[in-house]
């Protein structure tokens, strides 16, 4: 079988980690976010990974991954279904029980579809309840007519290619409608969690809810002895590489990337340090994400959605709130209100 991802965006609502990697590169839970999907897709039986990748203009962006299906018409026109995937998605990737779902009913193509809590802010799947057939969709609707949105993860048939025009073409806006007329398309229910990571905010609540996926399924990796004082709440995921001081209290929901250094008496909750982060002694870090190299002083708080980009320097003593700070710099002031640091 055969999987396209399609990486083509810039990643502009992940800056600044996205100033240093492309979006499917930069790490999650300790591994790069497109190979959470690459290693699913290769479970479920996948050999061939096609990446939809765009180096041209932004203008561009949007065209590259209309196109991104017709572009690699060649690698996935073989008779086996394919999977399409939109990289920034986070879940359990349940590709094998989709792939026997898709076989059932045997027609063109299957979305997994997610239930939301506020349908009116999304694009709702209208579906049978029992079959799972998509009868159509329903663009933010102002009253209720279900409550599945499009989780941003496919499996078609090779037909569905002969639908796309070598043109600029939406495949959810045109192609997917389409399909829902004649029957062709069905929905079947994402089990467990689900999140868009493209930004921040959703970052940090997708790693949360991934964290307490991998609690639940295998303890053991995000349950860390806890030696020298040190308190772990779980979950937290601490690479075998890192050092942590005596005496901190980190956790719950905190992932520690290789050969980051962490002093004495720290507190972190809810956050990442990426790859060769400096943490030093009696600093306090909540919801935040600390980009490769930097280093964060000691006694400083840190909090509110903080991200610094590769290589920053938060000087000893300092509260940042919300700050957004570009790589290669260092601060040696408070930031208390949320803002870009350029």
């Amino acid at each position: 079988m055969k999987a396209l991802i399609l990486v083509g965006g810039f990643g502009t609502r992940l800056r600044p980690l996205t100033l240093s990697l492309p979006k499917p590169l930069v790490p999650f839970a300790n591994l790069p976010m497109v190979m959470h999907q690459v290693e699913a897709l290769v479970k479920a039986g996948v050999d061939h990974v096609v990446l939809a990748v765009n180096y041209r203009a932004e203008i561009m962006q949007d065209e590259i991954k209309k196109h991104a299906e017709r572009l690699a018409e060649s690698i996935l026109r073989d008779g086996e279904p394919f999977f399409v995937l939109n990289s920034d998605v986070i879940c359990q990737f349940p590709f094998k029980e989709l792939v026997a779902f898709h076989k059932a009913h045997g027609k063109e193509g299957t979305i997994l579809v997610t239930k939301v809590e506020e349908p009116s802010k999304y694009g709702v799947v209208v579906s049978d309840k029992d079959t799972g057939c998509i009868e159509r969709f329903v663009e933010k609707p102002k009253i209720f007519v279900g409550n599945r949105i499009n989780a941003g993860l496919y499996i078609f048939n090779p037909e569905i290619l002969d639908r796309i025009e070598p043109r600029p073409t939406s495949i959810e806006k045109e192609i997917f409608p389409a399909m829902a007329e004649t029957q062709n398309l069905y929905a079947m229910d994402l089990p467990g969690f689900w999140m868009d990571v493209g930004q921040p905010p959703d970052y940090l609540k997708g790693m949360v809810l991934y964290l307490n996926s991998v609690l639940e399924n295998e303890p053991a990796k995000v349950t860390p002895t806890s030696t020298n004082g040190t308190e772990f709440i779980g979950p937290v995921l601490v690479h075998p590489t890192a050092t942590i001081g005596a005496n901190c209290k980190i956790g719950p929901n905190v992932v520690v990337g290789p050969n980051v250094t962490v002093g004495e008496g720290v507190r972190l909750q809810r956050c990442t340090l990426m790859e060769d982060v400096r943490v030093k002694s009696h600093a306090w870090i909540e919801s935040c994400i600390i980009g490769w190299r930097s280093t964060v002083g000691e006694w400083a708080r840190m909090e509110g959605v903080c991200v610094l980009g590769e290589d920053v320097e938060v000087k000893d003593e300092l509260h940042l709130n919300g700050a957004r700070v570009l790589p290669h710099k260092s601060i040696s002031a408070s930031v208390h209100e949320p803002t870009i640091i350029m």
